[in-house]
C-alpha cells in the first residue's frame, strides 16, 4: 500500500475551520499535496442515538448536513437530524416512515435533498421501500413520479453536475442482500421523474457500495460493496455522465462492505474510511484512504483514529471545511453514537 508522500509546497492558504480548527492548507489547483490531516472526536449534549446505515447528505441550500433514519438498539429509526456545528432534532409534520439503508443526496438543480428507498427490517432486506421523498429544510414531501426504480435498500445516490441529475446505482431487496441490482437511474428534481439509464458498461450488481462526486476530476466515483453472494469488493468505477468505466489503480483499499466516502474539497480528493472485511462487524476497519483520480493512497492521520466501524454516515461540510462522520456499527457489533471530524491538522 502506498503512503502519502510529501511534495513541494506550491501554494499556502490559511483557513479557519471556525469554530473548530485553524490550519495552513497546502494546495495546488485541487490536487493532493503535503497536507497533514487529523481525526478529532467532538462531543455534543444532544445528538442522534447510536445507529448504523443512516442516510446523510450536505444540504447546500440550508448550509447544514441532514441525517435520516438508520438502525440501532433493535430499533429502525425515522427521525430527522441536521448538523450546522451542532446536532439538532427536527420535527417535520410529515416524513418518510422509519427505515435503514436509504439512498440520499442533495439535488443542486432542484435545491433540495432527495431520499429513495430503504427498509423497515433490521440488517437484511426483504421489505424494502420504493418511495421518493424530498427535504426542503423544513418538511419532507413525498413525490409520486410516473416510474421509479424497483424497491431496494443499501443503494447509493450522488448529484452529477454534468447531467444535473441525481444518480442512483445498485442496492438489493432479497434476503441477505443476494441478487443485488446493477441498474443505473437518474432523478430529475425539476420534472420530478426517474429515468433508467442504459450505459454500455456498468459495475457488477452490488449492495452497500458507495458513490461520491470527485470535483477535481469531474467524475462520479463508485467503490466496493458486496456482490450477490455477499463477497466484499474493492473495485473502482467512474461515471462520466454517459457510461461507467472500471479503473485499475496500482493500490486500493482491501475488499470491504459498507465503507464511508466523501469528497473533501480542502484536500481536493475523495476520502474513504473503514468498512468491514466480511458481512458484519467483527472484522471492521478504521483505515483512511484518498483517491486522486488515478490511485488510492492510504494516509495516516495524526492524533487518535476513530474506532473501527462499518456503515457510518459521512459527508463533507464545505462551510466548516470538515468531513463529518457519525455512528456506524463498531467492531463489537454494537452501534456507535460518536461524531468525528477529518480536517487539515493545525
Amino acid at each position: 500500500m502506498e503512503k502519502m508522500q510529501l511534495k513541494t509546497i506550491l501554494h499556502a492558504v490559511t483557513v479557519v475551520l471556525s469554530p473548530f480548527i485553524a490550519a495552513t492548507v497546502i494546495t495546488d489547483a485541487g490536487t493532493l499535496k503535503a497536507q497533514t490531516v487529523s481525526w478529532t472526536q467532538v462531543g455534543y449534549s444532544s445528538a442522534p442515538s447510536a445507529r448504523e446505515n443512516s442516510g446523510i447528505a450536505y444540504d447546500s441550500a440550508t448550509q447544514s448536513t441532514v441525517l435520516f433514519g438508520g438502525y440501532g438498539n433493535s430499533v429502525v429509526y425515522g427521525d430527522t437530524w441536521t448538523w450546522d456545528g451542532t446536532w439538532r432534532l427536527r420535527l417535520p409534520a410529515s416524513s418518510p416512515s422509519p427505515r435503514q439503508g436509504p439512498a440520499i443526496a442533495f439535488d443542486e438543480t432542484a435545491g433540495n435533498v432527495v431520499l429513495f428507498g430503504g427498509s423497515s427490517v433490521p440488517f437484511y432486506a426483504g421489505r424494502a421501500f420504493g418511495d421518493t421523498w424530498t427535504w426542503d429544510g423544513i418538511q419532507w414531501t413525498e413525490q409520486f413520479p410516473p416510474a421509479s426504480p424497483p424497491a431496494r435498500l443499501w443503494s447509493n445516490m450522488v448529484y452529477d453536475p454534468v447531467t444535473k441529475t441525481v444518480l442512483l446505482f445498485g442496492g438489493t431487496n432479497t434476503p441477505n442482500g443476494d441478487d443485488a441490482f446493477s441498474d443505473t437511474w437518474a432523478w430529475n428534481g425539476v420534472s420530478k421523474t426517474w429515468t433508467e439509464l442504459h450505459p454500455i458498461s456498468h459495475p457488477y450488481g452490488r449492495a452497500a457500495n458507495q458513490l461520491v462526486y470527485d470535483t477535481a476530476n469531474r467524475t462520479v466515483v463508485l467503490f466496493g460493496g458486496v456482490t450477490t453472494n455477499l463477497t466484499p469488493l474493492n473495485d473502482t468505477w467512474t461515471w462520466n455522465g454517459i457510461n461507467w468505466t472500471q479503473q485499475f489503480p496500482t493500490s486500493a483499499p482491501s475488499p470491504r462492505n459498507g465503507p464511508a466516502l466523501a469528497y473533501d474539497a480542502t484536500l481536493g480528493a475523495v476520502v474513504l474510511f473503514g468498512g468491514a472485511v466480511g458481512t458484519c462487524c467483527s472484522d471492521s476497519l478504521n483505515d483512511t484512504w484518498t483517491w486522486n483520480g488515478v490511485n488510492w493512497t492510504e494516509i495516516y492521520p495524526a492524533n487518535t483514529l476513530p474506532p473501527a466501524r462499518n456503515a457510518p454516515a459521512m459527508d463533507y461540510d464545505p462551510l466548516r471545511k470538515v468531513v463529518l462522520m457519525f455512528g456506524g456499527a463498531g467492531d463489537s457489533g454494537r452501534e456507535l453514537d460518536d461524531s468525528w471530524f477529518l480536517a487539515v491538522a493545525p
